[in-house]
């Protein structure tokens, strides 16, 4: 069964169970639940503490709020150090509190415009007359 409907984000998929015929009328739809977030804690053998901030609007004054929350994500090669970005993406429950995995994510800076761009010519003109001083004629001895 096709959801081609403009209202139905792509991020909600459809349970591979019920898109077979005959199934009924019944139709099941999940959210892809990924969250972006800061790892806090790495105490734990292959578990990470990751603080995901959102901002929610607050219920009587409608003044955006930054909501913290704190999940426990599974990292089964130890990789991650407090501080480092992650993204978590939903998996099968490992164990009672671990239901995402984290996946690294670049940093944030690393797509500057300088970085991108090749330098100039008169940039690279002005770089090498530097390079280049004159040097005293030898005296041959």
């Amino acid at each position: 069964m096709l959801l081609s409907s403009p209202l139905v984000s792509p991020a909600l998929r459809v349970s591979p169970q019920l898109q077979q015929p005959g199934n009924g009328c019944r139709l099941r739809i999940e959210a892809a639940k990924q969250l972006t977030g800061r790892v806090v804690t790495t105490k734990a053998d292959k578990t990470v503490g990751v603080e995901v901030v959102r901002l929610a609007p607050h219920p009587k004054y409608k003044r955006r709020e930054r909501i913290k929350k704190k999940y426990q994500a599974h990292d089964p090669d130890n990789q991650f150090k407090v501080g480092d970005v992650v993204e978590l993406r939903s998996s099968r429950p490992i164990s009672k509190t671990k239901h995402f995995i984290a996946v690294p994510l670049p940093p944030r800076d690393t797509r500057r415009k300088s970085q991108l761009l090749p330098p100039l010519q008169a940039q690279q003109a002005d770089g090498d007359d530097d390079q280049q001083q004159p040097q005293p004629p030898s005296t041959g001895l």
